[in-house]
């Protein structure tokens, strides 16, 4: 996934304290490794970059269709998605991170920015999504998603845990997560707190995510509450940047993509979350067209990354009516280096090239008919592979998947916990009974 996009025929990674040596065709025979990876028949790429996700996301299934029909995003925000959000606790917080990052690991990505929302347990609950990405072995950049849908003084306090994990990473050294700057829905949130967020990731040198015309009743809000479009209003409020990263942005118009544009802004485009909410689809095409950069994520949704893969490939055909919208190689870019530019990792991670950190992912491509050779394999992993079919996974050098097992955690004690968890919320929310 490098510039010259390419693709190594009976070639060799060597790997030597957590960051690639050499990539070349052939084995040289003078190295002496310590330990060498048969990859024979397989396909070595570069981990996964998913460019968000809602880290609880996985606590929102199954609990739609306990809770009625809805018409809308807002209907659904207000009846299924924010009542589990506000019934979490720190260490229901806990045990769905750390079930996303397992579900993350067996479908080969390595590393993410998401958010996590749990109004009711805002102090210090960073600490506890830290833990849980650290005992993965992922790499992760975090924040906690900011609004003011029920006060004022919720954003605040939201932005001053984002405040203060950073700087708790930059004290202690903590390399492998970071701490961003999160906000929800723009419409749910002032111009005030959105100015302040401005000024605090100007001086942490950091990221903001903000969730962004998803859907339209998030666009009428902003008209109704502010009298201008989304991302007009953060383009005011001085938070459309290159260090800004749109969520989603399905209904932009054109004036909104030229600002975009101008101001080096970056936007997620999360193709299973949008099918599900029945929002639209992210115009990625026109994006592209117009130089923006555009990532994959999976919106806290999916976490199989194959499938998010293929979303994204395949919405762009029906949204434009043309089969040759998105290539296989543009998509998978979007995947894995696009997906590290978003957030200025490209030089860390994103592709195997000599000097960034080792994470790798080795995919079994499984019994097709087809031949796979170096002209097909990006075609062949988009449209053919599922996270089942990863094999390996190694971060930093390490491998921490092994022939599907996961070498770090208990993967069954991890869905034990999360179970347990879910169903806590489910008795606090009356939705525990037909068992």
């Amino acid at each position: 996934m490098d510039k010259d996009h390419r693709i190594i025929t009976e070639g060799a990674v060597t790997v030597d304290e957590g960051r690639i040596i050499s990539v070349k065709r052939g084995w040289a025979g003078r190295e002496k490794p310590e330990e060498v990876i048969d990859a024979r028949g397989r396909i070595v790429m570069p981990g996964f970059v998913c460019s968000h996700t809602c880290l609880h996301g996985l606590f929102l299934l199954g609990t739609r269709g306990k809770m009625g029909s809805f018409s809308d995003l807002s209907q659904l925000q207000q009846r299924v998605y924010w009542p589990v959000e506000e019934a979490m606790t720190k260490e229901d917080v806990y045990a769905v991170v750390l079930y996303s990052c397992l579900r993350f690991l067996k479908t080969g990505v390595t590393s993410f920015a998401g958010t996590i929302s749990a109004p009711n347990a805002i102090a210090g609950i960073l600490d506890k999504v830290s833990l849980a990405v650290e005992r993965s072995r992922i790499r992760g950049m975090i924040a906690f998603e900011a609004t003011e849908r029920r006060t004022r003084a919720e954003g605040a306090k939201a932005t001053r845990e984002n405040e203060r994990f950073i700087r708790k990473v930059k004290k202690e050294r903590i390399h492998r997560v970071r701490g961003m700057f999160g906000i929800g829905p723009s419409s749910l949130v002032s111009d005030e707190l959105l100015w302040y967020v401005k000024e605090l990731v100007h001086r942490y040198k950091t990221f903001v995510t903000v969730t962004t015309s998803k859907g339209l009743s998030d666009v009428y809000r902003s008209y109704e509450r502010f009298g201008k479009r989304t991302v007009e209003r953060l383009n005011d409020a001085g938070l459309l940047s290159p260090e800004s990263v749109l969520v989603h942005s399905v209904h932009v118009s054109e004036r909104e993509l030229k600002l975009i544009k101008k101001r080096g802004a970056k936007v997620v485009h999360s193709p299973m979350d949008e099918m599900l909410d029945g929002v639209g689809v992210t115009p990625v095409m026109k994006m592209a067209s117009s130089g923006i950069s555009v990532g994959i994520g999976d919106g806290g949704y999916l976490f199989d990354w194959f499938e998010n893969l293929r979303a994204a490939y395949l919405s762009q055909k029906v949204v434009t009516h043309d089969p040759d919208a998105l290539t296989p190689m543009e998509v998978l870019e979007m995947a894995t280096i696009k997906g590290a530019e978003l957030y200025g990792l490209q030089n860390e991670v994103g592709s195997i090239e000599h000097g960034k950190l080792a994470d790798i992912i080795i995919v079994n491509p499984g019994h097709s008919p087809v031949p796979l050779r170096s002209d097909n394999v990006v075609e062949h992993v988009v449209n053919a592979v599922s996270g089942r079919n990863v094999e390996t996974v190694l971060v930093g050098g390490n491998v921490i998947m092994s022939n599907r097992k996961v070498q770090t955690v208990d993967e069954v004690e991890i869905a034990k916990q999360a179970k347990r968890s879910m169903e806590r919320i489910w008795q606090k929310l009356g939705l525990a009974r037909g068992r």
